[in-house]
């Protein structure tokens, strides 16, 4: 099973642009939070998504983030990189 962090960024979007993606992330497994160690569940940054303990290969992950910024029919820059742990400093509590 494999975890991913995606980020994606819209060019010259707003914010309608920005609900557009998060539901197409979310129908492509992706969240909007993440949850720590500690059980806490936090919110990430806009345009910012996880996918934890899935099948897919980072190939397809990539895929469906480029697919789901596509349909918001802006352009995009997209990375997508696969992780084992993280640490952050910030998030807000979700």
């Amino acid at each position: 099973m494999a975890n991913y962090i995606a980020r994606t960024e819209l060019h010259s979007a707003t914010w309608d642009d920005y609900e557009k993606l998060h539901a197409s992330m979310q129908r492509r497994g992706y969240s909007r939070t993440i949850k720590g160690d500690n059980g806490v569940t936090y919110q990430l940054p806009t345009g910012t998504y996880v996918a934890v303990n899935t099948n897919v290969t980072l190939g397809t992950a990539l895929d469906a983030a480029v697919e789901a910024a596509g349909e918001t029919g802006r352009s995009s820059s997209v990375i997508v990189t696969d992780w084992t742990s993280a640490q952050w400093k910030g998030l807000p509590k979700a």
